[in-house]
C-alpha cells in the first residue's frame, strides 16, 4: 500500500483523501502494476521522475479516477433500460416510479462527466504546457446543481432499492452484482459491485470536487489563462459544497455499533477544553452514536502520531445543560486582551523575520527556529482566544466544557449531535478493546489533519487577504413564520473567527430587506461567514457566561475569500443557502494600500480630506466639530455597546453622516441622535482615515517608529513626549481630546469588551499611517508595511493610552525634555 502511495506521489497533502480514493479503486480490480493499470496512472509513475510539470501529473491522476467513475455510472445505468422495458409489461420487475426514484439523475450525471472526460482526455494525452482546460472545470462546476437533486433524493433511492430487493428476487440478484468495466488496457475486464455501493459513488465524488482544483491552482502560474477560470470553478464548488455539506456523511464505515450497524464518523475538529481549570487542545470526533474526546500524541519515534482517548459519551446519554444549569457551572475567565495582542504582535514580527531570512537566502536552520517560535505563539493564541462556552453533560455523571471562538461552531456541533439523536440510539459501555479500536480508527478517519495555525500552511498556500472587505447584506428569503431577524458577519483572523458586523433587527417579517453595507478589516482572512439570528427580547433569558441575551440562530453559511474572485473593482453578488434560508449579499475587496490612501479633498469647504488646521481655523475651534459631536454621542449612548469602534457601522449611514458634516447641515444634531451608534463611531474613524495627512503627521512618522522601538524606559518617555510637543497645536489638542475619550471607553471594558489594546488596534493605523508619498519614502515593501509597521503604529497609540494623563499646558511648559529637532 505504501509503495503504491509513493508511486502516486504527485498529489499533495491536500489530496490525501483522493490518494486513498484512487488506491481503493485500484484494489477494486484496477491493478497499477506495469502493463496492467490505467494508462494515466502508468504515465504518472513513469514520468514523475523526469520532472514534468506537476500540473500534468495532477490532471493525469484526476483523469484516471474520472474514467473509473464514468465506468461505475455506466454499470449503474446498464440495468435501467431493461427494467424500464419490463415496467410496461404484465410482469414488471419494478414500477416506473420505483425505477425513476432509484436511478434519479444518474443519466444526467453520467452525461456531464462523459462530456468533461471526452474533452479533457485529448488535452492531457497531447500535452502542451500552455494547454487550456479551465473552461472545462468551470463548466463542470456550473453543472453541480444536478448533484444537489441527487443528494436530496439519495436516502429515498437507497430505501426504495432495499424494499424492492426484499420483495423481488429478480431485482435482488441484479442489485447484488453489477459489473463495472475496468480501465482501458486492464487485465481485469470487470469487477462485481453492489448497487448500494455504486449509488454512494456520486456522493463520494462531489465531496472531493474541490480537491483537484486546489492542486491545479497550486501548480498553475497566476498569469496562465486558466488561473481565473479555475479560481471561479473553485469558488462555485466550495459554495455548492458548503450548501449541501450537512446532508452528506463525509466518511465511510469505521467500526460496528452495538446495534450491529456501521459506525461512521460524522464530524471532527480541534476544540479547546477547559479541564481542571486549564485549557487543553483536544481533537473531538463525533460518530453516529458516540462523541469521543481525544488527545493527539506522538510516539517515541516521533514519526507516527496516534490518539489517546480522554473520555467518550454515547449520544443516547449526552444532554445539553439548560441556561439555569449553565449558570450554576463554574464561570469562564477570559484571557487578558493585552496578552492576546502581544501574541499577535510577536507572530507578525516573526513572520517578518522569516520573510527577511528567506529573501536573504538565510540558513534553513535559522528559518526552522523562527517557525518553531511562531508555532508556539500561534498555538498559545489558539488556545487562549476562544471565549464562547459549549457545555455538554453525560446524564450518568460528568459535565464537560469547551470554549469556541464563534457561535457558528457551537451551533454546528450542537446541530450535528441533535440530528443524530433523532435516531433510535441505545446507551452502551465500550470495553477497553473496543475503545482502543475506535480511538485507533480516528487517525485514519479524521477529516481535519492539522491544528489551524498559519505555521502549518505550505509556503505557497494563500496567506489570506489583508485590507478591507466591503459587504452589502441585501435580503433573506425562506423563513416559514414572521420573526425579528438580523445577521452578523464573521471573518477568520489568526486561525479563529471574529464577529465584525451586525445588521439592524428587521421586525416581524418573513422577508427581511436590510440592504446594509459594512466595511470589514481583514487580517490574513480566507473566509466570510454570515449568521442569521432571531432576536430574543425576553430579558430573563440572559446567558450568564457572556452576559448576552440568547438569540436563536436560524441559519448560517460561509464563503471562501479567493483573492482572484474578490479583488476586483466591481461588486460581486452571491447567495448563501442555509437551512432552507437564502441570504443575498454583495462584496468587494480593497487592499490596505488602496483603502488607506489619504486623498486630499478637491474642495476646501467640507471637513473630510481637509487639513485639520484649515478646519479648526475656519470653525474657530480647538478640536474639529465633527470629532467633538461624534465623541459626545458615543459617550452618551454607545460607551457600553459591545465592540464599539470594532463592530462596523452601516456604510450608507456613514456616507450620509459624512455628507451632512461636509455640508455643515443644520440637521446634524437631529440626525446624530437618530443614527445607529456604530455608524457614528465609523464616521469618526473615517474622518481620521481620510485626513490628507495622518493626525500624528507624515514628518514625524519615522521618529515615532524609532521612538517606540527604544528599550530604555526613560529614553522612550523623553522621545515620545518630545514628539507630541513637536505636533502642530490643532493636531496635538485633537489627539489629547481623543486619547481621553478612548480611555473612558476602555474603563467600560467589562461591558463593551473594548480594552486599551483593542482600541489601539482599531485607531493606531488610522492616526499614524503615512500618506502615500511618505509610505514610498520610508517603507520598503508591502510585507514590511503590513507586518512590522502596523504593529508599531498600534504600539505608539497604546503607549499614550497607557500613559498617565497628558496635559497640553504642561507638555508645552515642560523643559526637562530635549529640544533637538526631529
Amino acid at each position: 500500500m505504501e509503495e503504491e502511495e509513493e508511486a502516486i506521489g504527485f498529489l499533495d497533502k491536500v489530496l490525501e483523501d483522493e490518494d486513498v480514493f484512487l488506491l481503493e479503486e485500484c484494489e477494486l480490480g484496477t491493478p497499477t502494476s506495469p502493463g496492467s493499470g490505467s494508462p494515466f496512472l502508468l504515465a504518472v509513475k513513469v514520468e514523475a521522475g523526469k520532472g514534468l510539470e506537476m500540473r500534468k501529473l495532477v490532471l493525469s491522476g484526476f483523469l484516471a479516477s474520472e474514467e473509473i467513475y464514468i465506468n461505475q455510472l455506466e454499470a449503474l445505468l446498464l440495468p435501467m433500460k431493461p427494467l424500464k422495458a419490463t415496467a410496461t409489461t404484465s410482469q414488471p420487475v419494478l414500477t416506473i416510479q420505483q425505477i425513476e426514484t432509484i436511478f434519479y439523475k444518474i443519466q444526467d450525471i453520467y452525461e456531464i462527466h462523459k462530456e468533461f472526460y471526452d474533452n479533457l482526455c485529448p488535452k492531457v494525452q497531447q500535452w502542451d504546457s500552455q494547454v487550456t482546460m479551465g473552461h472545462l472545470f468551470q463548466k463542470l462546476a456550473s453543472q453541480l446543481g444536478v448533484y444537489k437533486a441527487f443528494v436530496d433524493n439519495y436516502k429515498v433511492a437507497l430505501e426504495t432499492a432495499e424494499k424492492c430487493s426484499q420483495s423481488n428476487n429478480q431485482f435482488q440478484k441484479i442489485s447484488e452484482e453489477l459489473k463495472v468495466k475496468g480501465p482501458k488496457d486492464s487485465k481485469d475486464s470487470h469487477t462485481s459491485v453492489t448497487m448500494e455501493a455504486l449509488l454512494y459513488k456520486p456522493i463520494d465524488r462531489v465531496t472531493r470536487s474541490t480537491l483537484v482544483l486546489h492542486d491545479l491552482l497550486k501548480h498553475t502560474p497566476v498569469d496562465h489563462p486558466d488561473y481565473p477560470l479555475l479560481q471561479d470553478a473553485l469558488r462555485i464548488s466550495q459554495n455548492f459544497l458548503s450548501s449541501i455539506n450537512e446532508d452528506i456523511d463525509p466518511r465511510r464505515t469505521a467500526v460496528t455499533t452495538p446495534k450491529g450497524e456501521t459506525r461512521q464518523l460524522v464530524k471532527d475538529g480541534f476544540l479547546v477544553e477547559v479541564s481542571e481549570s486549564s485549557r487543553k487542545l483536544r481533537h473531538v470526533f463525533l460518530f453516529t452514536d458516540v462523541l469521543l474526546c481525544a488527545k493527539l500524541k506522538k510516539t517515541s519515534a516521533g514519526k507516527h502520531q496516534q490518539y489517546d482517548c480522554k473520555w467518550y459519551i454515547p449520544l443516547a446519554d449526552l444532554v445539553f445543560p439548560s441556561p439555569e444549569e449553565s449558570e450554576a457551572s463554574p464561570q469562564v475567565h477570559p484571557f487578558p486582551d493585552h496578552e492576546l495582542e502581544d501574541m499577535k504582535m510577536k507572530i507578525s514580527a516573526l513572520k517578518s523575520e522569516i520573510q527577511k531570512e528567506k529573501a536573504n537566502k538565510g540558513q534553513s536552520r535559522a528559518i526552522e527556529r523562527l517557525k518553531k517560535k511562531m508555532f508556539e505563539n500561534e498555538f498559545l493564541l489558539l488556545l487562549n482566544s476562544p471565549t464562547i462556552p459549549f457545555r455538554i453533560h453525560n446524564r450518568n455523571g460528568k459535565s464537560y466544557l469547551f470554549l469556541l471562538s464563534s457561535d457558528y461552531e457551537r451551533s454546528e456541533w450542537r446541530e450535528a449531535i441533535q440530528k443524530l439523536q433523532k435516531k433510535d440510539l441505545q446507551a452502551f459501555v465500550l470495553s477497553s478493546v473496543e475503545l482502543q479500536v475506535l480511538t485507533g480508527s480516528c487517525f485514519k478517519l479524521r477529516t481535519v489533519h492539522n491544528i489551524p495555525v498559519t505555521s502549518n500552511k505550505d509556503d505557497d498556500e494563500s496567506p489570506g487577504l489583508y485590507g478591507f472587505l466591503h459587504v452589502i447584506v441585501h435580503s433573506a428569503k425562506g423563513f416559514k413564520q414572521s420573526a425579528n431577524l438580523y445577521c452578523t458577519l464573521e471573518v477568520d483572523s489568526f486561525g479563529y473567527f471574529v464577529s465584525k458586523a451586525k445588521t439592524r433587527v428587521f421586525r416581524d417579517t418573513t422577508e427581511p430587506k436590510w440592504d446594509e453595507e459594512f466595511e470589514i478589516e481583514l487580517e490574513g482572512s480566507q473566509c466570510l461567514r454570515i449568521l442569521c439570528y432571531e432576536k430574543c427580547y425576553d430579558k430573563t433569558k440572559v446567558n450568564k457566561d457572556n452576559n448576552e441575551i440568547v438569540d436563536k440562530i436560524t441559519g448560517k453559511g460561509q464563503v471562501q475569500l479567493d483573492p482572484q474572485t474578490v479583488e476586483t473593482k466591481n461588486w460581486h453578488t452571491d447567495v448563501i443557502e442555509m437551512n432552507g434560508i437564502k441570504v443575498e449579499f454583495s462584496m468587494k475587496f480593497t487592499s490596505r494600500d488602496m483603502s488607506l490612501k489619504r486623498t486630499p479633498s478637491k474642495k476646501q469647504t467640507g471637513v473630510f480630506g481637509v487639513k485639520i488646521s484649515v478646519v479648526t481655523k475656519r470653525e474657530r475651534s480647538k478640536v474639529p466639530y465633527i470629532v467633538r459631536q461624534c465623541v459626545e454621542e458615543v459617550e452618551k449612548r454607545g460607551i457600553e455597546e459591545v465592540g464599539i469602534y470594532r463592530i462596523s457601522g452601516v456604510a450608507t449611514d456613514i456616507q450620509a453622516l459624512k455628507a451632512v458634516f461636509d455640508a455643515n447641515n443644520k440637521d446634524i444634531l437631529l440626525m446624530l441622535s437618530d443614527m445607529d451608534i456604530n455608524a457614528i463611531a465609523g464616521t469618526l474613524k473615517l474622518y481620521f482615515r481620510e485626513l490628507p495627512e495622518p493626525l500624528l503627521t507624515d514628518r514625524l512618522y519615522p521618529a515615532f517608529m524609532e521612538g517606540i522601538a527604544l528599550s530604555d524606559p526613560a529614553a522612550k518617555e523623553n522621545c515620545m513626549m518630545h514628539l507630541l510637543r513637536s505636533l502642530p497645536d490643532p493636531n496635538l489638542i485633537t489627539f489629547l481630546f481623543l486619547l481621553e475619550h478612548l480611555k473612558r471607553v476602555a474603563e467600560k471594558e467589562p461591558i463593551n469588551k473594548m480594552s486599551l489594546h483593542n482600541l489601539a488596534t482599531v485607531f493606531g493605523p488610522t492616526l499614524l499611517r503615512p500618506s502615500e508619498v511618505e509610505s514610498k519614502a520610508h517603507l520598503t515593501s508591502a510585507a514590511d508595511i503590513w507586518s512590522h509597521d502596523v504593529m508599531a503604529q498600534v504600539q505608539v497609540l497604546l503607549y499614550y493610552l497607557q500613559h498617565p494623563p497628558i496635559s497640553f499646558a504642561e507638555l508645552k511648559r515642560n523643559t526637562l525634555y530635549f529640544s533637538t529637532d526631529v
